[in-house]
């Protein structure tokens, strides 16, 4: 399977959101990252259902929705219906992680969870098969254009060994930090999916930059 590129519309110009979303549609993006955030398990507030159902009135790429906040089970639902055909949470916020995990696929959506920098993968293990996606935060998530973690590469192959041990399909996602500087080598570690907001959006032609990173060649170093 080719890698996929999910550029974060959290570094879009709001100003003119629907014209940013329409660049997405018209590019080689595979996925729309969209990250919510409340204040309380992050330092920062984006937004909610309103902008949600914006994105998706207007995306013609799935949403892939990932979920910064706190007991998340309570708008799992809300969140399915407003779009996310991905929806990730946070196993540090989550008490009863298999429970989240099944009723986010029990919803219709595939269900991700996400592990910030100091969380190692070995937490994952009993649940992996639960997980069609995992994402490594590899910046501390809240806010964007952080720079990269370079622990993340070690961090991958690991996860990557677990993954084909157990035999599994579930797909590795890289949340902050992405650049031409290290996209390739998060590849060639394993990685499936990169989510790039600050490198697309603040770039002089996002789309060139999106086909960019598409067109990488991936090699597993396992």
């Amino acid at each position: 399977m080719p890698h996929l590129i999910s550029p974060s519309i959290l570094a879009a110009d709001f100003g003119k959101l629907d014209a940013e979303v329409h660049m997405l549609n018209e590019s080689k993006a595979d996925l729309i990252h969209v990250d919510v955030m409340d204040g309380c398990f992050v330092p920062n507030i984006s937004f909610g259902f309103p902008v949600l159902k914006s994105i998706q009135k207007a995306s013609q790429k799935p949403l892939d929705v990932h979920l910064m906040i706190v007991d998340p089970d309570r708008y799992l639902e809300a969140f399915v219906k407003g779009g996310a055909e991905i929806l990730s949470v946070h196993q540090e916020a989550c008490t009863h992680l298999h429970r989240t995990l099944s009723e986010i696929r029990n919803l219709g959506a595939k269900a991700g969870v996400v592990l910030n920098p100091a969380t190692p993968v070995s937490t994952l293990e009993d649940i992996l098969p639960l997980a069609d996606m995992v994402m490594l935060m590899s910046v501390n998530p809240g806010f964007g254009g952080q720079k990269f973690i370079q622990n993340t590469f070690n961090k991958v192959r690991k996860l990557r060994q677990m993954i084909d041990n157990q035999g599994l399909s579930t797909l590795i996602e890289i949340d902050g930090g992405v650049t031409d500087q290290n996209a390739q080598s998060l590849l060639n570690a394993g990685a499936d999916i990169l989510v790039a907001g600050s490198y697309v959006f603040k770039s002089t032609d996002p789309k060139a930059t999106i086909a960019s990173l598409k067109g990488l060649e991936r090699a597993y170093q396992v």
